[in-house]
């Protein structure tokens, strides 16, 4: 669509690129940032969602609807993605979304698969995150959100490499907000717990088998990130009311800093164990 037909009382924010955009989270921050006036870039492999996606968001919300098909676990595909990040300056977001599980233990898992999840859950978003990176710091302007997960703060709860990739999502986006922070460069980490999203399926655990007051409808984990964001969060987990909660973790964490590296070891690994009592 052309520009002149966005409402003159709503300015382009600049251009979001989602990756992960043709269904769930993705396709729902495609919506909510186009009526907040971005212009999307729109990232996913299948193109035919992704071509009713963008027509629709033209037409309702006025606004510029971009295709980009990539499979981003294809390295031509994700480098033409970070490319368009370096390259483009109308681009002022980057939502890192696109993501897969993989349910089960890891000795009975089909390593393949893991393998495929860790470069789309670790590799892409890392690469993408870089190239955004550089990006907006040139700028000294932008934004990024990194989709992580609930699940990196409880790995037991699930599949441990799926818990993994989110718990280095969840620290890179840490690792980025002290780095960027600085440079006028915006990270948000959103940690969403069981979303009605399609990746249950995929995954091999279907949505009936979860208990249903754990699931959140995916309109309401977007549009509770977005407050997150609005709000200036760092970390936002959509579900939690008791915030204190996670303030307590992060103060409980960072007393442990100091003690993390030191020249010598515990004394309990130094002196023997007390004799048992006769």
């Amino acid at each position: 669509m052309n520009a002149a037909a966005r409402p003159s009382a709503r300015p382009s924010l600049g251009t979001a690129l989602i990756t992960g955009a043709s269904s769930g989270i993705g396709a729902v921050y495609a919506d909510r940032l186009a009526r907040r006036g971005y212009d999307l870039v729109l990232v996913a492999r299948d193109a035919a969602r992704l071509s009713a996606l963008a027509e629709r968001l033209q037409r309702e919300a006025g606004v510029q609807a971009e295709v980009l098909q990539a499979d981003l676990t294809v390295r031509a595909d994700l480098a033409r993605v970070e490319q368009r990040l370096r390259a483009d300056t109308r681009i002022t977001l980057l939502v890192n979304n696109a993501g897969m599980a993989v349910s089960g233990t890891l000795a009975a898992a089909d390593i393949d698969a893991v393998e495929r999840m860790i470069a789309l859950n670790v590799l892409a978003p890392t690469r993408l995150a870089a190239a955004a990176a550089q990006a907006f710091a040139a700028r000294k302007a932008g934004t990024l959100v990194n989709i992580a997960s609930v699940l990196a703060l409880v790995p037991e709860m699930f599949s441990g490499t799926y818990s993994g990739t989110k718990a280095y999502v969840l620290n890179l986006t840490r690792s980025l907000q002290q780095e960027l922070g600085p440079q006028g460069v915006r990270v948000q980490a959103v940690m969403p717990g069981a979303t009605r999203t399609e990746i249950w399926d995929r995954s091999g655990t279907p949505l009936h088998h979860l208990p249903q007051a754990m699931l959140m409808d995916v309109d309401a984990l977007v549009d509770a990130a977005l407050a997150g964001l609005d709000q200036g969060e760092a970390v936002t987990i959509p579900s939690l009311e008791a915030v204190h909660e996670w303030n307590a973790l992060e103060d409980a964490r960072r007393a442990l800093g100091p003690f993390l590296s030191l020249q010598q070891p515990a004394t309990r690994y130094t002196q023997a164990p007390a004799a048992a009592a006769a």
